[in-house]
């Protein structure tokens, strides 16, 4: 019944199938990809953003390399700002609109230095490519509280003086005439003493999980489907394949030693059958 299966069309129905349920699996393994991401850094937003922040003594390797699991840490630093280090970071967008954020060298009483992202600028309408105003940080001794967040890669893309492409430490720290750490930055929660005005400050990380798991849900039910859709497809060529024998087995065929029954010819185109051609046609359905 289902040998047709074997034919080279319903063989490349079956290859189609395939290609496209192995695409929807990889399709729904890259959302399952992504979500795991996803809840690995909610993970780290929940445990670090708003615990007690730690002396910096407690975490400064980690501004050298940072350990993916410490993001977002809370760290406490002191020292100052070094002003003439400044930089405006270009293409920062904030809640869907374009700017920039600010970063200085922060200077602590110790001896090292990092780098301290106070803020977000929305773009200037006096300069192009340039904020209206840069808010100075305090000056003398400050006690920052900051969150690690780690290196970002260096952009081929250029900058004009004062601005960076990308939180690129290795390149920031190869513009200024003492060490850096290079591993991470801090990103602002707060200082001591607070200044007006300040850049805007950045929301809280998002901690919902998002579409990942639907989509990948959808992605194996359409594998699924594609090779539901061949089966019915096959099983409905077969049933019709074996309807269409029944017809031919089915024919009528006179019993032994009756007379073969007689057709009526068909009308002949074009032209109405004679009232002796009607009473003949009655007469052989009757059977005289």
């Amino acid at each position: 019944m289902y040998r047709f299966l074997f034919s080279s069309k319903w063989l490349g129905y079956f290859v189609l199938a395939l290609i496209f349920a192995t695409a929807c699996v990889f399709l729904g393994r890259w959302q399952m990809d992504r979500r795991a991401e996803t809840l690995a850094e909610i993970n780290r937003v929940v445990s670090n953003y708003s615990a007690a922040p730690v002396p910096f003594a407690d975490v400064k390797e980690q501004f050298a390399g940072l350990d993916p699991e410490r993001e977002w840490t809370q760290v406490e630093l002191r020292g100052h700002y070094d002003v003439a280090g400044q930089r405006v970071v270009r293409n920062r967008p904030l809640n869907g609109q374009p700017g920039y954020d600010v970063v200085v060298p922060f200077r602590l009483a110790t001896g090292e230095a990092v780098v301290i992202d106070r803020g977000w600028l929305p773009i200037g309408n006096n300069t192009p490519g340039h904020p209206d105003v840069v808010p100075a940080p305090p000056a003398g001794e400050v006690t920052v509280v900051a969150r690690l967040k780690p290196s970002e890669p260096k952009l081929d893309r250029g900058a004009v003086d004062g601005q960076l492409a990308s939180i690129d430490l290795p390149g920031f720290a190869a513009e200024l005439d003492y060490p850096l750490q290079t591993g991470a930055y801090g990103q602002i929660a707060s200082e001591t003493p607070a200044v007006e005005p300040m850049p805007a400050a950045f929301p809280k990380p998002a901690t919902e999980e998002g579409t990942h798991l639907s989509y990948s849900l959808q992605w194996f039910a359409f594998g699924v489907l594609m090779f539901i859709g061949f089966g019915y497809a096959a099983r409905q060529q077969a049933r019709n394949a074996a309807i269409d024998a029944e017809d031919d087995d089915g024919e009528d065929i006179p019993a032994a030693g009756a007379p073969p029954r007689r057709r009526t010819p068909p009308a002949r185109k074009g032209k109405r059958p004679t009232s002796e051609e009607e009473e003949d046609a009655i007469l052989d359905a009757q059977g005289y």
